[in-house]
Parts: structure tokens; C-alpha cells; sequence
């Protein structure tokens, strides 16, 4: 299978996403979300730092129950913003 290269607006949205999840962390020990989500930390710190900017569904919605993040929220600001936009 060949994996064809992220386009900007990929990545922008992993950058997006990563704020999010980020925020919602609000300071608590990334471990634990990590934990809590069953991924590593080290997955955990490449999501919020952009630089897996597409991680799996599945992760993603472990994410949100461990952030206690509505899944609407982690999608809208994957695709276009809008929830970091209305959370300023």
C-alpha cells in the first residue's frame, strides 16, 4: 500500500486538533489521559504537537471520553476550526 503524503490542510488540522486536546488537558498529567485513553504518552504528545496529525478514529474517541471532550467538538475542529474559534 502506498501512503501518499499529508496535504497542508491535513496537517493544519492535526495542528488544530492538537490545540484542542491540548486545552482540554488543562494541565493534568498527560500520562494519565494517555492511560486513561489506553495509547502511550508518546502517541498522546505526538497528537498534540501536530505531529501525527491523523491518528485513528478509535483513538480519537478514547480521547474524548478521557478529556470528558464531546466528539463533536474534536471533529469540528478537525475539519474546519470552528470549535476552537467559538472557544476564543
Amino acid at each position: 500500500m502506498v501512503r501518499h503524503p499529508l496535504t497542508a490542510e491535513q496537517i493544519q488540522a492535526g495542528q488544530r486538533l492538537g490545540v484542542l486536546l491540548r486545552e482540554a488537558r488543562a494541565g493534568r498529567d498527560p500520562r494519565d489521559i494517555a492511560r486513561t485513553a489506553g495509547i502511550s504518552p508518546e502517541t498522546l504528545r505526538k497528537i498534540e504537537t501536530g505531529r501525527l496529525p491523523s491518528p485513528a478514529f478509535g483513538t480519537i474517541v478514547c480521547l474524548s471520553d478521557a478529556l470528558g471532550l464531546p466528539m463533536q467538538e474534536l471533529a469540528a475542529a478537525w475539519r474546519d476550526g470552528r470549535a476552537l474559534a467559538a472557544a476564543s
